[in-house]
């Protein structure tokens, strides 16, 4: 994964995907922490809203934390965003940093372990996970290929009972209509009302 064109990386990465790697698992984080605080067991102790606003902070500190750490590891050593070892060195310190403003020495060792474990778990999950969801994506929302391009911004499954018709096939249906109107002797509705 790593290049040896100092280049490659600022050719793969403009400047906004680095935000997209950092603010995005920062929100999400911040989003689960709140999720955390609310079954949190010290929700009771000292309130709802701290405690969701506590675990919220706290996610959202650690990861950007993170993933900035990961982001300028990648830059140093002018590789891609999907290199693990970027990953492995961005945890340990990370981890080793945090560790040792919350508990001292030995906390920045385990810290430092944990931080390494997680983090490059976590990438090579959203590494191998990447491309499921961008097909997903795609057989939701349609291709961002102009040639495979799909009107709408939805598109359904084939198999859904709700079928989107484009301007033939609406003008096919009303004719079909039509002609079973005035088979079933309704005619034009309108006309016979006035």
């Amino acid at each position: 994964m790593a290049s040896d064109d100092p280049k490659s990386y600022e050719a793969e990465s403009p400047s906004s995907s680095w935000k997209e790697r950092i603010v995005f698992p920062t929100v999400l984080a911040g989003i689960v922490g709140a999720g955390v605080g609310l079954v949190s067991k010290h929700r009771k102790l000292v309130g709802l809203p701290t405690s969701c606003a506590t675990y919220a902070a706290n996610f959202a500190i650690v990861t950007a934390c993170y993933c900035g750490a990961r982001e300028y590891v990648g830059i140093t050593r002018k590789t891609g965003p999907d290199d693990l070892l970027n990953s492995a060195i961005a945890g340990f310190g990370s981890g080793a940093i945090l560790g040792r403003l919350y508990g001292g020495p030995v906390a920045a060792v385990r810290y430092s372990i944990l931080f390494t474990i997680a983090g490059t778990t976590v990438d090579y999950a959203t590494i191998k996970l990447r491309p499921v969801l961008n097909n997903y994506k795609e057989s939701m929302l349609g291709s961002n290929d102009d040639s495979k391009k799909q009107d709408g911004w939805l598109k359904l499954p084939d198999w859904s009972p709700i079928k989107v018709l484009d301007e033939e096939a609406l003008a096919a249906k009303q004719a079909r209509e039509k002609q079973l109107y005035a088979q079933r002797g309704l005619g034009n509705l309108t006309e016979e009302e006035s």
